[in-house]
């Protein structure tokens, strides 16, 4: 960084906390579990920040209808909703630390 003007130093400085900032946010989101039910509860899914399915949970009595495609819509019903809320927790909490900037290849 030597030569650099000092204005310019500083905004790399900046840009390097932002950035350790948002990484140890990324594994922190990574850990927590979203949970998501369709159905009036029938189906759970839980999925975690990296968007991946944790749990699954099907209430017995949905199989007794035997209607493959309704439980199907409702695991998918489930599984969507989960994933967007994972997803939009964490564009929230990257937009606390960028104060809204859409920065490429950040995050």
């Amino acid at each position: 960084m030597k030569g650099m003007p000092g204005g310019m130093a500083q905004l790399m400085k900046q840009a390097n906390q932002m950035q350790m900032k948002m990484k140890k946010a990324q594994e922190e989101l990574a850990k927590v579990e979203y949970e998501a039910t369709s159905g009036g509860g029938a189906v759970k899914v839980k999925v975690n920040g990296d968007h991946l399915i944790t749990a699954l949970t099907i209430d017995p009595e949905v199989l007794k209808a035997g209607d493959v495609e309704m439980l199907q819509d409702m695991i998918l019903s489930a599984t969507n909703e989960a994933v967007k809320t994972a997803r939009d927790t964490s564009a929230k909490e990257m937009e606390k630390i960028t104060g809204g900037l859409n920065i490429p290849g950040m995050f």
